[in-house]
């Protein structure tokens, strides 16, 4: 059960911020997940009253902001178009419509859920998060990273000629995957995402993919309920090809 003391809908990231200092505060996003734990937060920072619900696009960028809704992806039709409805395709899977109302790019991308669909499909782009007071960081290297008590201000994702595309096993439609791919080819090289191994995404950059499932094993797998790590591996190198061949018949 979640329990919750303070509520408070913060003006400013400075704000938000200094709030989000002490251990018992916590930034919400749709609280989806949190609310399934047992947990009990001092301070629930509310960041909805800070504009951060818009997808907005440049002539060289996407720029994300932390409470865009899962659905705002999966219906964007400039972010759609430029990743050949891998972003649609990566989200429509996750629970239902109802939840995908809720649950916002923030809470995926900063909770780097080892299931999370979203990390890895914009792990394979050319994509920064914007923390304050921090400043820009790629996705890359905060997707290696710990918790910090930064706020998540928004996803960019830079424009690129880019061919993209996304995969993923589930044991049930609206289950949380067995495994999930996505591959960018863009500036020349290849770059491959693969989440729910069952740890969090991580992405390689090759020049060529060469052998599907020699790739495959330059990722580490875990087992759990759905799926050993041997399975994670071998289903690796097959997502990685069938990503690949849709990829080349565009």
């Amino acid at each position: 059960m979640l329990t919750i003391k303070n509520y408070v809908k913060v003006s400013s990231l400075e704000e938000a911020y200094e709030l989000n200092q002490k251990r018992s505060a916590k930034v919400l996003g749709g609280t989806l997940w949190l609310k399934m734990g047992k947990r009990n937060v001092q301070t629930a920072i509310d960041l909805s009253n800070l504009g951060l619900d818009q997808i907005e696009e440049t002539e060289g960028a996407f720029k994300i902001g932390a409470m865009t809704t899962l659905r705002q992806l999966e219906k964007h039709e400039g972010l759609n178009a430029y990743t050949k409805g891998a972003v649609r395709e990566c989200v429509r899977h996750i629970v239902g419509t109802q939840f995908r109302n809720c649950a916002t790019v923030g809470g995926s991308i900063f909770g780097r859920f080892g299931f999370s669909d979203v990390l890895t499909c914009f792990l394979a782009m050319d994509s920064y998060v914007e923390l304050y007071p921090t400043g820009i960081v790629s996705l890359e290297k905060f997707s290696k990273s710990g918790y910090g008590n930064e706020i998540l201000v928004s996803l960019i994702v830079k424009k690129k000629s880019m061919q993209i595309g996304y995969e993923t096993l589930r044991n049930e439609a609206t289950d949380f995957p067995v495994l999930a791919a996505a591959i960018a080819k863009w500036d020349g090289t290849y770059h491959v995402s693969i989440g729910a191994r069952p740890a969090r995404a991580a992405v390689v950059t090759v020049d060529e993919l060469g052998n599907y499932h020699e790739l495959a094993e330059r990722f580490t797998y875990g087992s759990n309920l759905r799926g050993s790590a041997e399975y994670r591996k071998y289903l690796a190198g097959v997502l990685i090809k069938r990503i690949y061949q849709r990829m080349e018949e565009k």
